[in-house]
């Protein structure tokens, strides 16, 4: 694999976390670069450690990850998606939930297991692989924070309802690419 295409396997593992991150920049009610970092470091922490734990579980249980990864990426998306429509008339909480980031970014590098496996079939070197990975996601993440945040005084009290949405059609076209 040459570097122009780990590049855009690294663009393309983190467009899910760069939209989620425009979310999250949007439900921010205040400019923080702290915040911003916070969630780039979740994403592209989760998208360098997926492959490396591909790489090594792939053989053993690669057909079931394959199969099972869009019903689990499409299953979390909606839920967290729901609950932030739900949340729609409360307050926007500028505040990283825990848990919240945890499944969000298990949900969008569930992708990056996959690419795991295919690597452990690659000559490729494993561990500069997933730093670039993981270093393109951080960097997308947080341009993408900044971004929803420049736009979260234009459509601020919508935000939760954007956000939510947007989680849910990831959702939907990850179930309709598997499907169709």
């Amino acid at each position: 694999m040459t570097l122009i295409e780990l590049i855009l396997t690294g663009i393309s593992l983190g467009s899910d976390a760069f939209a989620i991150s425009i979310c999250k920049g949007l439900n921010s009610s205040k400019r923080n670069i702290t915040n911003g970092l916070i969630v780039s470091f979740y994403f592209g922490l989760f998208q360098f450690l997926m492959p490396i734990i591909g790489f090594y579980l792939g053989n053993i249980f690669s057909e079931k990850i394959i199969y099972y990864n869009p019903y689990i990426s499409t299953i979390l998306l909606i839920t967290i998606g729901i609950l932030m429509i739900k949340d729609t008339n409360d307050e926007i909480d500028s505040n990283l939930n825990f848990k919240e980031m945890l499944l969000l970014s298990f949900a969008t590098s569930i992708d990056a297991l996959v690419i795991g496996i295919s690597f452990s079939f690659l000559k490729i070197n494993l561990l500069s692989s997933s730093i670039i990975i993981g270093i393109i996601t951080f960097i997308m993440c947080f341009i993408g924070y900044y971004l929803g945040n420049l736009f979260n005084k234009k459509v601020g009290k919508y935000s939760n309802l954007i956000g939510g949405l947007t989680l849910i059609i990831i959702g939907i076209k990850i179930l309709w690419q598997t499907i169709f």
